[in-house]
């Protein structure tokens, strides 16, 4: 009853949410590396599907490396829990003009277990998790500018 009520106060205010379901005619650059690869895929599909140069904006990532630390160690000092972080850095262009320009990380912890495969599934596993968290925190950011940009 209460979503009722909330949903009927909004339908009335010029409120419309941020991903509404609409296209965003944004054009995302390719990245460098295969984590690149899946980056530009999933902030593509944040913006409605694939863009082409022509696009009104166009965004730009430089994805960073992963980086790995160490969180957690047994007391023969083989490491059993670790974190991997990601950065990314951006440009949103209209036009050839920057609109807006930033950084995000995004970080997952993982379980480092003695067996090679199970190692690595879970360090990919942390990888993908970093690439989606970047790809919703940077599609929200790109999103705002340019709802900002388009109210003036």
């Amino acid at each position: 009853m209460k979503k009722i009520v909330l949903l009927l106060m909004l339908a009335g205010c010029s409120f419309k949410p941020v991903f509404s379901g609409d296209s965003t005619d944004i054009y995302v650059a390719p990245i460098n590396g295969i984590n690149g690869i899946e980056l530009r895929n999933s902030l593509n599909s944040q913006f409605g599907g694939i863009h082409d140069q022509t696009a009104r904006y166009s965004l730009k990532v430089d994805l960073q490396e992963p980086v790995t630390q160490y969180k957690a160690l047994e007391r023969a000092g083989d490491a059993v829990w670790q974190e991997v972080k990601l950065n990314a850095f951006y440009v949103l262009k209209q036009d050839d003009k920057e609109i807006a320009h930033g950084s995000e990380s995004a970080a997952e912890s993982y379980t480092f277990v003695r067996y090679l495969v199970a190692a690595n599934a879970s360090y990919n596993n942390a990888v993908m998790n970093s690439i989606h968290q970047l790809s919703d925190k940077i599609s929200m950011r790109v999103i705002a500018e340019i709802q900002k940009v388009e109210s003036q």
